[in-house]
């Protein structure tokens, strides 16, 4: 037995040298851990099976030699062996397995690891050349200028670089972009025009009112000089428009009593945003809410009411629908209110939203009604379309589309409608639709309503040669909710 185990083991050792001396160039590592396995699992073999038979031993160097043969033929003994293997071994080759397959997957590591370094590398370099761009282009023009002379001349004309905290340059200036100009020339002109009206029967002021989204909005006020204030009014005007454009409605108003706040909603008159541009209508009915509840702090005890025309009258409509500014106000006055609106072609309906979208300030003249009246008054016509805080531009996207959609929400809900109103249309208006302000006044669950239709009137009502009357009819409305 002990000769026996001896042998086996003398063999085995002189097996492993002639196939390392033949393999020597190829794995001598996993040759290494073969021999040490061997030598291990015989020594084992040979304290543990005294009493066997010789034949286990034999068994034992025929499995080990038939290890050692190259690598498929050695799976395809694993493959018919399976059980024997697993036995005889003791484990040692799945143990061997998952060395290599731990090093092959340590290795698949750092090929991804690699792989991604060669991919962030030219990114880096680009994020240098961008920051080290911008930055010059961020320079002053001067600075671009010294860079372009010669060093020498650079040497002699640079002075000394001054970098001005961020802190003290302004959010907001005149000259940071074209917007920005363009509603500071508006402003100043709508602060110009009430400075300079020197009524001596109302007193016209202005100011700024911020909204919560951090605009600025133009508002103004008519105050009654020898009229006792008996109630207010807050007036907002029509697409395209400016509050100050309703000054002698205003002064009529101030004459019998009421004192009248005007709103420049957001993108017209001397408010902040693109001119005519409107994101979204939700901001000026949420704007007009804000503002009303100033102008209820302001004139605490006295009645309120609200004046709006064509698309301000809708907005005002929409506010309405909350209780609690229905409940604050005794009553409104709407002139052409946009609840009706029917653009020049019915494929607008379809592709607005989708190029309010992508398109937001897209300017389309397609969607104008070409030749569309407002008005049979020559002169209020002039007097319109040359005032530089009226926009005559094509009406943009996002604008067109926010009109259709409030007009939409309006007819929805009409029914849900409480607050007593007094609604005014002209039967020949091609910009709202007279038979819509007919569906809000038969629909409207107001106990309180009333509507007159002018035959052959249009769109601006208080500007059509039969203003006087119509502001007549509007005072004694509220003449008689006081």
């Amino acid at each position: 037995m002990i000769c026996l185990g001896t042998t086996a083991i003398i063999e085995t050792r002189i097996l492993v040298f002639h196939v390392k001396k033949r393999n020597s160039h190829r794995k001598p590592k996993r040759l290494f851990i073969e021999e040490a396995e061997v030598q291990s699992q015989s020594q084992t073999q040979f304290k543990s099976s005294s009493s066997s038979s010789a034949s286990s031993a034999l068994l034992l160097l025929h499995t080990r030699r038939s290890s050692l043969k190259p690598k498929h033929h050695m799976a395809t003994e694993r493959g018919n062996n399976a059980s024997s293997s697993l036995i005889l071994t003791s484990g040692a080759s799945g143990r061997i397995n998952a060395l290599f397959s731990l090093r092959a997957l340590r290795s698949l590591m750092m090929l991804i690891n690699a792989f991604f370094l060669l991919l962030l590398l030219p990114f880096r370099g680009r994020k240098r050349t961008a920051s080290s761009s911008s930055s010059s282009s961020s320079s002053s023009p001067s600075i671009i200028a010294l860079a372009e002379k010669s060093p020498k001349e650079e040497r002699q004309q640079r002075g000394p670089v001054v970098r001005v905290p961020t802190a003290i340059v302004p959010w907001k200036s005149s000259s940071s972009s074209p917007v920005d100009q363009e509603v500071a020339a508006r402003r100043a002109l709508a602060k110009l025009r009430v400075v300079q009206d020197d009524d001596e029967n109302s007193v016209r002021q202005f100011s700024i009112f911020g909204t919560p989204r951090g605009e600025t909005l133009f508002t103004q006020s008519w105050t009654p000089v020898s009229v006792n204030v008996r109630g207010v009014v807050i007036l907002m005007h029509g697409l395209n428009e400016h509050s100050g454009r309703y000054s002698d409605f205003a002064k009529q108003l101030n004459s019998n009593g009421f004192k009248v706040y005007g709103m420049d909603w957001i993108g017209h008159g001397g408010s902040e945003g693109l001119h005519a541009y409107v994101p979204s209508l939700d901001y000026a009915v949420t704007d007009m809410k804000s503002f009303l509840e100033k102008v209820l702090a302001e004139n605490p005890g006295l009645p309120c009411f609200c004046f709006g025309h064509s698309t301000g009258a809708a907005i005002i409509l929409k506010a309405m629908l909350d209780p609690k500014v229905e409940s604050s106000i005794e009553g409104v006055v709407l002139t052409s209110p946009a609840v009706g609106v029917q653009p020049s072609h019915p494929i607008f309906v379809v592709i607005a939203p989708i190029a309010s979208f992508l398109l937001p300030r897209y300017q389309i003249s397609a969607a104008n009604k070409k030749g569309m009246p407002v008005s049979r008054d020559p002169a209020a016509l002039v007097a319109k379309y040359s005032d530089p805080l009226v926009y005559t531009g094509s009406i943009r996207v996002r604008t067109g589309y926010e009109i259709l959609r409030i007009t939409s929400y309006l007819q929805q809900n009409l029914s849900k409608l409480r607050v007593p109103f007094l609604v005014l249309h002209g039967t020949a208006d091609t910009v709202t639709d007279p038979e819509a302000s007919q569906k809000l006044y038969n629909e409207a669950s107001s106990t309180d309503k009333s509507i007159k239709l002018f035959d052959g009137l249009l769109h601006d009502l208080l500007f059509e040669p039969e203003r006087d009357a119509i502001a007549k009819d509007i005072i004694d409305w509220l003449n008689q909710r006081i």
